[in-house]
């Protein structure tokens, strides 16, 4: 690995493609997204969504609060 990347970059990748795949999986929109999570008291705009997606850069309990109220249940972490 390069000095320039992150050694958590890959982890980062892997969280946003779940968590992208699982709202393609369950065909919900970012603007969904947003207001499940706001109903939870996350206050995020669709276009905060897209873009802290895109970068993958969000904490591990945002990545759990996705997944929780967009219903999922189970991931599969393979590596």
């Amino acid at each position: 690995m390069s000095d320039d990347v992150s050694p958590t970059a890959f982890y980062e990748e892997k969280a946003k493609n779940i968590l992208k795949g699982e709202l393609k999986r369950r065909g919900l929109t970012y603007a969904l997204l947003a207001e499940k999570l706001n109903e939870r008291g996350a206050h995020e705009s669709e276009r905060n969504l897209a873009n802290k997606i895109s970068r993958g850069s969000f904490t591990a309990a945002f990545f759990m609060m996705c997944m929780e109220v967009i219903g999922v249940r189970q991931i599969s972490l393979e590596v």
